[in-house]
């Protein structure tokens, strides 16, 4: 469960390495976020560009972008009973059409990111939970 203001690891390669939630974009009365939820969020920490390198970096620090929550801390308990937890807080960057900004993703995906509808995002992950 993330709420605002959380840090939270984006795992893609888009530039950005830390972003905060400033927004959860859900239609229930609920203010957290979880596995699958999109929220909006400002990119905190991103990667340096380095010199003489074009500017190919899709994500810069202050900018304002959209991601889904792909990995949670809290426990997430699937319809057959059991429990899945993962030791970090991780999110990946999308854009409007809700497909990824970066073209490859570094860590697992849980299997709820897929059920939500956003295939794109678990066919690029190495490995889905």
């Amino acid at each position: 469960m993330l709420y605002l203001k959380s840090l939270i690891n984006c795992i893609d390669n888009s530039g950005a390495l830390l972003v905060e939630c400033i927004k959860v974009l859900r239609k229930s009365p609920k203010n957290y976020a979880g596995v699958g939820d999109k929220i909006v969020c400002v990119v905190k920490r991103a990667r340096p560009i380095p010199n003489g390198a074009s500017a190919t970096q899709k994500a810069r620090k202050g900018e304002i972008k959209r991601a889904v929550i792909v990995r949670t801390k809290k426990e997430i308990r699937r319809p057959d009973g059991s429990y899945i937890q993962f030791d970090d807080n991780a999110c990946v960057l999308i854009n409007d059409a809700n497909e990824p900004v970066g073209n490859r993703l570094n860590g697992v995906v849980a299997k709820e990111v897929r059920d939500r509808g956003f295939t794109k995002v678990a066919a690029l992950a190495p490995r889905v939970l």
